[in-house]
């Protein structure tokens, strides 16, 4: 195995492949950074540039331009308040707040160091035990699906900062968002009111799009409209310092290694990861009421399990042949095209390629790490740029990217629809995370729920018959419980703060 690793990590540095790697991660973080335009979109608008190539600088490519595209979300997440991909929305909650404090490049650069560990984490891991690892997602069934996308629906509590009540509002709201289109089990259509392009339900990058980058526009042109005059944010160019380092490693660490087991169950891609990264960071922090105004655990949590998946969704497709999420599925289509059987044979027969990609994703996830830290000075120039600028550009690119994903104005209504939404919840103090949480999370519980009792014959014995299932609805139980705890705590002790200050006067 070292043998084909070191000369993989060769041909990784060669002149043949290393600048097609350089590429491959430069255009996935310029893609992620754009909203709408996602790691997925990304990969398959170059896989047709793959079709002359070798096998290994071919996959090297997509590879690069799939890691770079989720670590290029953070960025506008950070420094727009706009996800680039689903992967960034719960950077946001942390990474936005660094930014209005003035700290976006320590944020950006805790966003590329935490990106880096949970990618490399993600390969050490996908080097040593990627079939132990497949065999363990192999075990997932229906009732193990239900259960963990329920584990992740209790993050709504957790991502409510302020008021729990609105949260489920918003949760629910979201829930329902899910429910439109084709039944899932008897296809039978429900809410599309005789709407063609309502059966296929509607797509989360639009919601996405609406709910964080229009409403935000809206927010910030409402601000513009009502100062006389607009000054420009400032920011210290402060990178990340030893004690951030050291803060935020042991979060990027377990982080990592969660984001590469979620991100090896087909169909849990990087934003569930990263939602639940977050909850758990937060559910074992000292300071839980630092998350959502600034914490450096909660950036390196959302980032470093983001990009644990990059590994982890390549162990069931390599192995197995059995993609883990929607990029690994691209990648799938790469490998046939270049004759390449994913699953056990490709390691004996082809293993030069496979420990190929293995010693590229490493390089990778270092020229990420190069490119994040030295581009920061161009990327918080950003921030500089007048927001009477800035502001309708946003709202430009946010109508292209709806609009990109299906050729289709039915998506730019979807995302101006949710825009609006945002902005008003905005006003009325209702979070938009919850929303976006249900509508992806929503889906896999319902499905995966039906499926059990269609197996169990309409009983809920699953819930405790199956120990995977049965851990992750314990799981579910604790978080509710410890956030519930988390919010009572914080209230007596503001309650407390309050009592002393009006002492005092």
């Amino acid at each position: 195995m070292f043998e084909y690793l070191f000369d993989g990590l060769a041909t990784a540095m060669s002149l043949s492949v290393l600048p097609v790697l350089f590429f491959g991660v430069l255009g996935g973080i310029i893609l992620g950074a754009l909203p709408g335009l996602t790691a997925t979109m990304g990969v398959a608008i170059l896989l047709p540039f793959t079709f002359g190539m070798e096998a290994t600088p071919a996959l090297v490519m997509l590879i690069g331009v799939y890691i770079g595209g989720i670590y290029g979300g953070s960025i506008a997440a950070i420094l727009l308040k706009t996800p680039g991909t689903p992967a960034s929305a719960a950077t946001v909650l942390d990474g936005h707040a660094m930014a209005i404090k003035g700290q976006a490049a320590r944020a950006l650069s805790i966003a590329a160091v935490a990106s880096f560990v949970g990618g490399l984490i993600s390969t050490i891991v996908l080097i040593a035990i990627a079939p132990k690892l497949a065999a363990f997602a192999l075990r997932f069934n229906a009732p193990e699906y239900f259960a963990l996308a329920l584990f992740g629906l209790t993050i709504i509590a957790s991502v409510s900062a302020k008021n729990i009540l609105k949260g489920l509002l918003a949760g629910s709201i979201g829930l329902l968002v899910c429910t439109v289109g084709l039944d899932p089990i008897s296809s039978v259509p429900r809410f599309t009111f005789g709407v063609m392009d309502l059966y296929s339900g509607i797509n989360v990058i639009p919601v996405l799009i609406g709910l964080f980058a229009l409403s935000e526009g809206l927010n910030q042109l409402e601000k513009i409209l009502s100062e006389k005059v607009v000054v420009p944010p400032k920011f210290d160019r402060k990178l990340l310092s030893k004690t951030d380092l050291k803060e935020m490693l042991p979060t990027a660490v377990k982080s990592g290694l969660m984001g590469t087991t979620i991100g090896s169950i087909p169909g849990a891609g990087a934003d569930i990861s990263a939602f639940v990264c977050y909850n758990e960071a937060k559910r074992s922090a000292k300071k839980p009421e630092e998350f959502g105004n600034g914490s450096v655990h909660g950036l390196a949590a959302a980032e470093a399990g983001n990009n644990g998946v990059t590994g982890g969704s390549l162990v069931p497709l390599l192995t197995l042949g059995v993609p883990g999420d929607a990029v690994s599925a691209v990648l799938l289509g790469a490998l046939i095209v270049q004759g390449l059987t994913p699953g056990p044979l490709l390691f004996s027969q082809n293993p030069e390629v496979v420990y190929g990609v293995f010693s590229s994703m490493l390089v990778a996830n270092l020229v990420m790490l190069v490119i994040g830290l030295v581009g920061i000075r161009f990327f918080c120039r950003i921030i500089e740029v007048p927001k009477i600028i800035m502001i309708p550009m946003i709202i430009f690119l946010s109508i292209i990217g709806a609009y990109a994903i299906n050729n289709s104005m039915f998506d730019v209504g979807i995302a101006i629809t949710f825009g609006l939404m945002g902005f008003v919840f905005n006003k009325l103090e209702i979070p938009s995370s919850p929303i976006l949480l249900a509508i992806i999370l929503g889906p896999m519980a319902e499905t995966n729920l039906r499926k059990s009792l269609l197996m169990y014959e309409g009983s809920w014995s699953f819930l405790y018959e199956r120990p995977i299932a049965l851990a992750f609805i314990l799981l579910a139980i604790f978080s509710v419980y410890s956030t519930m705890k988390m919010k009572k705590k914080q209230a007596q002790q503001e309650k407390e703060v309050a009592e002393k200050a009006a002492q005092s006067s």
